[in-house]
């Protein structure tokens, strides 16, 4: 049964699971634990979700803004949480824009867990970007997807308390945000959703090289209000010769492994053409079909 509540939808799905949807803003979220534990969450669920995107648009100048040399004067917790996942990148272009599903779904899991405590595991999936709850001796699997393309996962992540990852996401050219790159796909593994969001950006602009068979556009002539400008982003990857896809793909894991060393990541899986590359080693668990 669906309901609006406050200009948003609010529905139960199958398993008992929560969905809430409001323009770009599409959640899919599941609680496990005692009934009353359950409910308690998704009722915070949703009155966190009300209103966070008009309060997101009141600030919009300042997200769509990049990163240099201070942090933006922010006052929502989302806005802020998308900063300070997106300030560490700030040496590229970044902006905070770069981390908004991931926030958005970190701050929705984190009313949760705040009325709900006793939560045995739990995740907040907006659109791929999914902030995650697990406790000892429970497990959430996470599908990976080749290409943004067909979203249809072709292995699963199985993630325990011990991994340390408290968010995932995925970027590619062909997802809901602009790229400057031609990944199919970059799954980041990071201990928040936003940094995961960020990261994933950032490693999915560096999975990239000069070929014909790229087409780029600035980013303004496909959306006027988007906050990359007039930045060259990908509209188009014909084929690519074998050597051409494993130089885009090692420049990717050129900054993902960086990120890892850093701390900012725990673990990444970067997808163009049919190959695939992790990063990570023993901190990434290992894909399963």
């Amino acid at each position: 049964m669906t309901r609006f509540v406050s200009g948003h939808r609010v529905a139960r799905l199958p398993g008992n699971r929560l969905h809430l949807n409001e323009g770009p803003s599409d959640l899919v979220i599941a609680a496990f634990g005692e009934p009353g534990e359950i409910e308690r969450a998704y009722a915070a669920a949703e009155a966190a979700f009300d209103g966070l995107l008009a309060e997101l648009a009141s600030e919009l100048p300042l997200l769509r803004q990049s990163l240099d040399h201070q942090p933006p004067s922010l006052h929502g917790e989302t806005a802020r949480r998308m900063a300070r996942a997106c300030w560490p990148h700030r040496s590229r272009f970044i902006t905070p824009m770069a981390a908004v599903a991931g926030a958005v779904a970190d701050t929705v899991l984190a009313a949760m867990l705040a009325a709900a405590p006793g939560l045995e595991r739990a995740y907040v999936n907006n659109g791929g970007d999914i902030a995650v709850h697990l406790t000892p001796q429970h497990t959430l699997d996470i599908g990976v997807v080749p290409s943004l393309a067909r979203a249809r996962p072709e292995g699963f992540l199985r993630l325990e308390a011990h991994h340390r990852v408290g968010g995932v996401a995925t970027s590619g050219w062909r997802g809901r945000s602009f790229s400057r790159g031609i990944a199919d796909a970059v799954t980041v593994l990071a201990r928040s959703a936003a940094e995961a969001d960020a990261a994933a950006t950032i490693i999915a602009n560096a999975v990239d090289i000069d070929d014909p068979a790229i087409v780029r556009k600035p980013a303004y002539e496909l959306d006027p209000d988007s906050d990359l400008k007039g930045l060259a982003v990908t509209v188009d990857v014909g084929p690519l010769a074998p050597e051409a896809v494993a130089a885009a793909l090692a420049n990717g894991v050129g900054v993902a492994q960086a990120l890892l060393a850093e701390g900012l990541i725990e673990g990444a899986l970067l997808a163009l053409a049919g190959e695939w590359r992790s990063v990570g080693g023993a901190a990434i668990p290992s894909l399963r079909a």
